[in-house]
């Protein structure tokens, strides 16, 4: 099913610098990295290096003839051979040298940094509370999910508010499936920076096991106005879903330094900046759930977050991020109530009734091909279920059709749906409360 775009503005992308004197960086940091990446990389020409580190050629042409005046660089004084005839340049000497002591200093190189600064002003162009979701939006997103009426009522303007929500409730019912649908239903695209700079330092933002880059944008050879560019430090994305669950610790929300590059890479929620950060199975973690939330205060009271460097400099980064807490326990058991007041949503995920919970078990039994059966059914509602309070959870049709088309597999037998097949099926989902003698 194709999902119709949040109601919102396009996205304005990153502009293009037109020159050095539009970098906002350090121009000995800029001089380095591009004397780095040609050697780590054995670069020649204007267009490899421009392509390297991101930039236009114009500008990356200001920085070699820097370099030139520098007599760190110079030109071979020959063609560069398949590159369109373009001027071919090297170190020279005393660039190596200069190029040994940057990488002794930092051994990062490739893509410009994008200053802090100035990437707080894309933030807010592309910040997820201008989104302002249907429940048409919301309701493809979640279309194949059988959800209470009153739930889409009550999340809607959560999403749209952009704020934290928490989602409670017993295990087994959908709150995972309920994030990622609330991810599907963002849609729009979105610019993450490769690196971003703070006083001189490096961290790496763009990870491609978060971030889901785009497809080039095609352009109309018909239309008469030709979509611009946009600065390629940034990489075009689909906002991005950073999902945690037991393994979530609150070191894992710091910056992480490499001595060995002397960078840092990007905390989870700075990387989730402009998408959603879900934190599922609160209480299951290491860190007690209410230090985690501790943990959040700031970030989701003033938009902000504050980041330490190695040196014990901290700095604010900007905090734009729909933070999803799931969790099987009651909010009252993991946290006190000035921890509550700073979460805006808080929504109650039930189990299905009986008859949304049979309206499940049809779905999932004809997508895998398994005939209902009268008497199964019967057997399994009023013989069964009944055994424990008749209480019903969204994970169990998928449990029962499964354990029963495994049996069928094992004995050689067509998919069916029998109280013999219901009865061993069920046997699995449980375990009897008995005492094991050792």
């Amino acid at each position: 099913m194709t999902l119709q775009a949040p109601i919102r503005n396009r996205v304005t992308p990153p502009p293009v610098p037109a020159g050095l004197a539009e970098m906002q960086l350090p121009i000995t940091m800029m001089r380095d990295i591009l004397l780095k990446t040609c050697f780590r990389k054995s670069l020649s020409t204007i267009t490899e290096m421009a392509s390297a580190v991101c930039l236009p050629r114009v500008v990356v042409q200001e920085l070699v003839d820097m370099c030139r005046e520098q007599k760190l660089m110079e030109a071979m004084g020959t063609l560069h051979a398949g590159a369109g005839n373009e001027m071919a340049f090297q170190l020279t000497d005393a660039g190596k040298t200069r190029t040994q002591d940057a990488l002794a200093q930092s051994e990062y190189y490739g893509a410009m940094p994008v200053p802090l600064e100035v990437y707080r002003e894309q933030i807010k162009r592309q910040s997820i509370r201008d989104i302002q979701l249907t429940r048409q939006q919301l309701t493809a997103a979640m279309g194949h999910l059988v959800l209470p009426p009153d739930l889409l009522s009550n999340l809607g303007p959560a999403v749209s508010s952009g704020r934290s929500i928490l989602m409670y409730g017993p295990p087994g019912n959908g709150k995972s499936s309920i994030s990622n649908g609330i991810r599907d239903a963002m849609g729009d695209k979105i610019y993450v920076p490769r690196a971003i700079e703070y006083a001189g330092q490096v961290i790496t933002v763009y990870d491609p096991i978060v971030h889901s880059k785009a497809e080039a944008e095609e352009q109309d050879p018909n239309s008469l106005r030709r979509k611009k560019g946009f600065d390629t430090r940034y990489v075009r994305c689909d906002r991005p879903t950073v999902i945690t669950g037991g393994e979530l610790t609150i070191d894992m929300l710091d910056l992480t330094y490499n001595a060995t590059a002397r960078t840092y890479q990007a905390p989870l929620q700075l990387k989730a900046t402009g998408g959603i950060f879900i934190v599922d199975d609160l209480g299951r973690q290491q860190e007690p759930p209410q230090a985690l939330v501790n943990r959040w205060i700031v970030p989701l009271e003033e938009s902000k977050d504050i980041l330490a460097l190695q040196s014990g400099e901290k700095f604010e980064v900007p905090f734009d991020t729909l933070v999803v807490f799931s969790t099987n326990f009651h909010p009252n058991e993991i946290f006190d109530q000035a921890a509550l007041r700073r979460i805006f949503y808080k929504i109650k995920i039930d189990g299905p009734d009986q008859k949304n919970f049979l309206k499940i078990f049809s779905l999932v039994a004809r997508k895998k091909g398994v005939p209902l059966d009268e008497a199964a059914l019967v057997h399994l509602i009023h013989r069964k279920y009944p055994t424990i309070d008749n209480i019903y959870a969204n994970y169990q049709p998928v449990f029962l059709i499964d354990q029963m088309i495994s049996i069928c597999e094992f004995e050689g037998i067509p998919y069916q749906m029998t109280p013999e097949l219901i009865d061993r099926a069920w046997a699995n989902m449980f375990v009897k409360d008995e005492e094991i003698v050792k």
